[in-house]
């Protein structure tokens, strides 16, 4: 393995899911101005993420289907008038 290639400031940071408020701690180099109080009454750093495991439809098995058809015919005909002219 090489050396001197890995960061050397690793410290706690707190990820929070803000699709569900779910919220895990670790060990990260990631740089935020945020910070939030832990379960252990600590202030570690925040990063905010759109998706993580817990909300991620992979992992979830809820997965929501678009129906962009649908939405290209409700175009269509709310536009038809304007397409004519």
């Amino acid at each position: 393995m090489k050396k001197d290639i890995h960061p050397d400031n690793y410290r706690l940071v707190i990820f929070k899911d803000m699709s569900n408020d779910y919220s895990f701690l670790t060990r990260s180099t990631a740089t935020s101005k945020e910070t939030a109080e832990w379960d252990d009454g600590k202030e570690y750093p925040l990063i905010k993420l759109d998706i993580s495991h817990t909300s991620h439809p992979f992992y979830t098995g809820k997965q929501q289907l678009v129906d962009t058809a649908g939405r290209i015919d409700k175009f269509k005909s709310k536009y038809q008038k304007h397409l004519k002219k």
